[in-house]
């Protein structure tokens, strides 16, 4: 009792700290719990993704009996199945300028309508050439969900899911594949001349249900501000906010970003329409970007570029011929493997979701990127093996099948979702529309290139030898995401530039960063230059 009552007494010199060192890692902060307003809001625009998805997946199967009742060569189906990529380009392009003008949700509205008219018109083609106008309409709305669904999501999220839930278009991506595999399965069972038509229109009815769902989100509030209805922001802000504290502090750093005085605090202000509508953004992108915002661009169209000249998408879609030279010769059983694959992206897109926001970006990025390149390398050898050999080798079969799953895993759990994450957190407000825009252009643009060249690359240098050019160029990516991107786990999007600048000298800055919230940890504690061993729930090795 005497010394609990020494420690207590304030004329002594005692050092209180000395206990609160230990409570700062036997008892770290607790997490916010998640803001469920904020997820529901995540969930309904993310799901725009699943149009591509079930594009993807579902052309695998379709591809077989389009060749057959068209009459088409091997081109003309790789064109066929590849071209939405390249037509999504003018759908990403518009869409940046169009979500300025009338806003992140009514464009999500305008995205499902345009692929519902696709749908449509490839469900009821006639002839080739009907076939591909239908691709064409479809690709556009396809280029507009890409593009606007995770810049809404990042926008809506508090900074400590935004990853978790910035991540949710590539997990409804992977979804939708899965739905076109099985849509494939279920529709092969009909003649020839009906069952791909099932397959194609049957897309038109999740578009319907996600423009009317769409329809109960609230607005952007960073759209809001830049309008000027800085009441509406507010009321959208509370709600998606993990506290009425940062609701008030992402308004005051979205209004700072957007030139709004922060002691400016009516319903409505007057904007200039240049800033509410995005004029002058190309050029500022483009022609005359700052350090900054040439750091970031770069990172974003390097991370797009990568994560489809992989492979990903040549796999996804070409799955069936994939497993048919590694020996299964069954229709069913081939279309049952590719449900595989579409199940296998799923799972572990999931998994990839709730490890953002603990671990990070870069240390998922990098082990993704190892494994796709063990995975491509291991593919590519067992289809040589049996490419070489004149008897079915069941163990070769067995690992060609086991290595497409590892690299659709590998790249489920790291690259595919942090691709979308990363792009559409790091460029500031006033450019994130069209900066997300064009890191959505890189990426449709070399998915078109791989897709629509994968069946001529194969016959020039083999199956084998071309996942092999896939693994060395997730050897550059793997370079290149370790040398120039920063981690951004936990900082806000308006403090984001801050960690940019330097293509090679980031590291300084972000060693920095994390000093000082090493201090104003230790200043809101009222330690006095206490260091916290624990720093956002987790022991920081650096500092014992």
């Amino acid at each position: 009792m005497a010394e609990h009552k020494a420690m207590a007494d304030p004329k002594l010199n005692v050092l209180p700290r000395e206990k609160s060192l230990v409570e700062d890692v036997e008892a770290p902060k607790k997490r916010p719990p998640r803001n469920k307003y904020a997820f529901a809001c995540a969930i309904l625009a993310s799901m725009t993704s699943i149009l591509l998805g079930y594009d993807i997946g579902v052309m695998s199967g379709a591809a077989i009996p389009i060749k057959s009742q068209l009459h088409l060569n091997d081109v003309e189906v790789e064109v066929l199945v590849g071209i939405i990529n390249l037509y999504s380009l003018l759908g990403s392009a518009v869409a940046g300028r169009t979500s300025d003008w009338v806003g992140r949700r009514y464009t999500m509205v305008i995205a499902s309508a345009i692929f519902f008219v696709g749908a449509i018109l490839m469900a009821f083609a006639f002839n080739y050439a009907f076939l591909m106008f239908g691709r064409f309409v479809a690709g556009i709305g396809v280029g507009y969900a890409l593009m606007i669904a995770p810049v809404y999501t990042a926008e809506v999220s508090p900074a400590s899911a935004r990853g978790f839930l910035t991540s949710f278009p590539e997990v409804f991506i992977n979804f939708g594949v899965l739905l076109g595999y099985v849509s494939n399965y279920v529709f092969n069972k009909l003649p020839i001349n009906l069952g791909w038509r099932f397959m194609l229109g049957i897309g038109a009815l999740p578009s319907v249900l996600l423009a009317i769902g769409v329809l109960a989100m609230p607005e952007s509030p960073r759209w809001l501000v830049m309008q000027g209805r800085l009441g509406d922001a507010k009321h959208v802000l509370q709600r998606t906010s993990d506290s009425p504290e940062e609701a008030n502090l992402r308004l005051a750093d979205i209004k700072a970003a957007a030139g709004i005085p922060d002691t400016c605090n009516d319903d409505v202000v007057a904007v200039t329409r240049r800033k509410s509508h995005g004029e002058g953004v190309w050029r500022e992108l483009l022609v005359y970007p700052t350090p900054a915002v040439r750091h970031v661009l770069i990172a974003a169209v390097g991370i797009h570029f990568f994560q489809q000249s992989s492979g990903i998408d040549a796999v996804v879609l070409y799955s069936p011929r994939i497993f048919e030279k590694a020996g299964v010769t069954s229709e069913d059983h081939k279309l049952l493997a590719t449900i595989a694959v579409g199940f296998c992206k799923t799972v572990f897109i999931l998994v990839s979701t709730f490890f953002l926001d603990r671990v990070g970006r870069r240390p998922l990025l990098l082990t993704s990127v190892a494994g796709m390149i063990i995975s491509l390398t291991a593919l590519g050898c067992g289809l040589t093996i049996i490419d070489h050999s004149n008897e079915k080798l069941m163990w070769a079969i067995g690992l060609c099948i086991a290595m497409t799953l590892t690299f659709v895993a590998s790249f489920s759990m790291g690259l595919g979702p942090i691709a979308w994450v990363y792009s559409s957190e790091i460029f500031p407000l006033r450019l994130r529309a069209q900066g997300a825009s064009i890191g959505v252009a890189v990426n449709r643009a070399t998915s078109g290139l791989i897709t629509m060249t994968f069946l001529s690359l194969q016959k020039a240098i083999t199956i084998g030898g071309a996942f092999f050019l896939f693994a060395a160029v997730a050897a550059v990516a793997w370079a290149f995401f370790f040398t120039v991107l920063p981690e951004t786990q936990g900082r806000t999007l308006e403090d984001m530039q801050v960690l940019f600048g330097s293509l090679t000298g980031w590291r300084s800055v972000a060693r920095k960063l994390k000093m000082e919230v090493v201090e104003e940890d230790g200043k809101r504690d009222g330690g006095g230059g206490h260091v916290p061993l624990a720093i956002n729930g987790r022991v920081d090795p650096n500092q014992i």
